[in-house]
């Protein structure tokens, strides 16, 4: 809940049009020089000042919208009187950022399983990858019977319905990201469990993923064998063999990766845990170390922000045409670029994309964008990378692990049970949510309100620590693992 002590309303920046209700407002009482109109629920958004029809509303700053009726000083601001005013592809100018400080080492250390090409993964588990659909209930057969005894953290496995009647860029973008998958740092072995006359042929597979990594990796194809279960279960035990000798060591911040999500926002989000988030992703790469932002469609509205701190121009360029080809993915669908906020970040308050992106991209906080990478690649450059993949909580956050990302911090306003193959941090952006929600919540951002951002995230960073070297979330205790591939193409 929110203190009693605390204002009425927040105005995020003095140039803010519009202030954010920090609880339910009635009409006729006084917040901030003006009179309530009607009444405003908590979390949604009041006019600080008059607004003619089509004059920009602005809040964080930027213009979340356009006014469709005229709005007087008072009045609660959402879908009835304000749209988004996004349209297509633009063109934007370059200009060269201010380089952040370099990195500078950090006393921050976490335990963590270092491989043999020097990443670090924040666990030491077994995971069993279907190459397609048809087995995937066979792969989690194999895990529940499979037994992790010694320093292994867990064996899972991580069905999919894909691998087979697709084709071109659909076959490629599943073989991409299982292949990335199975060379995690997470993973201190694999099991890839395949049917046999599938598209997504084992031999395939095994040819993107580096021939290092081989020595962790057992396959089994589920048509050439009498007993699958039997024999995916002995293959596990030769892994568990393997990475439970693996011991945890004490390793530096900057061998960290963090991915960034949200997910189920609400008004709150853009206020509490998304900057917090930023503050993280803020820490982790001033030390050397990495973050990964996508939800591509969260950023329109919101892209000039992330253009600003392009490590150069070709940086720029790349963030421009990711921009830009998404939209043109979504206009060749015959869908508007704005179709997005969803229902729920409706009913909590965010009105446009514009707004729901100006608050999602404070999870990148101050870094450098220093790389652009397509959805299945992995990451390549330390520093803030922007990564190609939808909005969409599971496809998202599957491809945050698939780049690499060895923990998710998923903040959210609505709540959400969903865990995937990384540990995966949830972060309330309201108090509420937190209080309500104890089993599916690992932070409550809500404290920012009374805190200031600097006390919870001196919190939040050592939450992260503590997870990433062993603690486990909410989802990992849930036993929430999931994985969602991005289905773009035919099926046969």
């Amino acid at each position: 809940m929110v203190d009693s002590h605390l204002p009425a309303v927040l105005q995020v920046t003095p140039r803010d049009g519009v202030a954010v209700a920090l609880r339910d407002l009635n009409m006729g009482e006084s917040c901030a020089g003006v009179i309530v109109n009607s009444p405003v629920p908590r979390g949604h958004k009041l006019a600080l000042r008059p607004h003619g029809v089509g004059e920009p509303v602005t809040k964080y700053g930027f213009c979340i919208g356009r006014a469709t009726t005229p709005i007087a000083p008072g009045d609660h601001v959402h879908s009835h009187n304000l749209a988004t005013a996004l349209a297509g592809e633009l063109v934007y100018a370059y200009r060269q950022s201010t380089p952040r400080p370099t990195a500078s080492p950090s006393a921050r250390r976490f335990q963590g399983f270092v491989r043999g090409d020097g990443r670090v993964g924040t666990r030491n588990e077994i995971w069993v990858l279907p190459t397609v659909g048809c087995v995937a209930r066979t792969a989690q057969k194999i895990a529940a019977a499979a037994d992790a005894a010694g320093s292994i953290s867990g064996v899972h496995a991580f069905g999919h319905p894909h691998g087979c009647s697709q084709l071109g860029d659909d076959l490629s973008g599943t073989r991409a990201i299982l292949a990335a998958l199975a060379d995690h740092p997470n993973a201190g072995g694999v099991l890839i469990v395949g049917l046999g006359c599938e598209s997504n042929q084992i031999d395939a597979l095994l040819a993107q993923i580096p021939a290092a990594r081989r020595e962790r990796i057992r396959t089994l194809r589920a048509q050439g064998d009498g007993d699958e279960i039997a024999r995916g279960v002995a293959l596990v035990a030769e892994l568990v063999a393997l990475a439970g000798a693996d011991q945890a060591e004490l390793v530096p911040l900057d061998r960290l990766v963090v991915g960034l999500k949200c997910g189920g926002s609400d008004a709150f989000s853009g206020l509490t845990a998304n900057p917090l988030v930023g503050r993280i992703a803020d820490a982790v790469t001033d030390a050397g170390g990495s973050a990964i932002l996508t939800e591509i469609p969260e950023v329109f509205g919101a892209e000039t922000q992330l253009l600003a701190r392009a490590a150069d121009h070709a940086v720029f360029d790349a963030t421009v045409a990711l921009v830009n080809d998404f939209k043109r993915y979504f206009l060749d669908h015959g869908e508007p670029v704005s179709e997005n906020p969803s229902p729920g970040n409706i009913a909590g308050g965010i009105t446009t994309l514009e707004e729901k992106s100006l608050g999602a991209v404070q999870k990148g906080g101050h870094a450098t964008v220093v790389d652009v990478i397509d959805y299945g690649q992995t990451l390549r450059r330390q520093g803030l990378t922007l990564l190609s993949a939808p909005g969409n909580d599971a496809v998202s956050s599957t491809a945050l692990a698939a780049a690499g990302a060895t923990i998710i911090l998923f903040t959210t306003g609505r709540g959400t049970p969903l865990g995937f193959p990384v540990p995966t941090l949830k972060i309330a952006s309201n108090s509420a949510l937190a209080a309500a929600k104890p089993g599916w919540i690992d932070f409550d951002a809500g404290r920012v309100l009374g805190e200031g951002v600097d006390v919870a995230a001196e919190a939040l960073l050592a939450t992260v620590m503590a997870i990433a070297s062993g603690q486990p979330t909410a989802a990992e205790r849930n036993d929430e693992r999931e994985i969602a591939i991005w289905k773009r193409g035919v099926t046969l």
